[in-house]
């Protein structure tokens, strides 16, 4: 699985900004039967664990985090940047590199109790899905699990997820 999604991803230098390598998964998209090849690896990574929601983060853990959540006939919920979600929410403040983002889910996203699966289609430094974490444990929901599309080991963002204690998915590692 990993060399098939590494043939296809595309490194894109300098984007967005100079001295970052872009790993671009859109070529990806192109190839149904490898989109549908990877949901059924995420499947069957997770299996025995019990996921009531997917929870996916903006933008591009909407891709496959949707799929998911069909494949495994749970709700799909977005985790979306501020001022984009129409409904009541509740926000997570994180740092970036160079300043702070916020994120948002609407506050009646799930049931309190139930095992949200997080996902995004990259980790990087792990800020993001962390925040996203936050956000969860605050409308009473619990990590199950994470799953990626691809993480980027160097930057450790899988070490930062430890103090869930959930399983981490990632298909792919740079």
């Amino acid at each position: 699985m990993e060399n098939r999604i590494k043939r296809l991803v595309r490194d894109v230098v300098d984007f967005p900004s100079e001295g970052i390598v872009f790993r671009d998964i859109t070529p990806i998209l192109k190839d149904q039967e490898l989109c549908s090849d990877i949901i059924a690896e995420f499947v069957s990574r997770l299996k025995g664990i019990n996921i009531d929601v997917v929870a996916g983060i903006e933008s591009r853990g909407f891709l496959f985090g949707m799929m998911l959540a069909n494949e495994l006939k749970v709700p799909f919920v977005p985790i979306r940047k501020e001022g984009k979600l129409p409904y009541k929410s509740i926000k997570q403040c994180y740092d970036l590199e160079y300043g702070q983002s916020v994120i948002e889910i609407h506050e009646d996203a799930f049931k309190k109790g139930s095992n949200i699966l997080v996902h995004d289609d990259l980790l990087a430094t792990g800020g993001t899905v962390y925040a996203a974490s936050e956000l969860i444990g605050k409308l009473g929901g619990k990590i199950a699990a994470y799953s990626f599309l691809i993480g980027l080991e160097f930057l450790k963002g899988e070490d930062l997820l430890k103090e869930f204690g959930a399983k981490v998915v990632l298909l792919t590692k740079y």
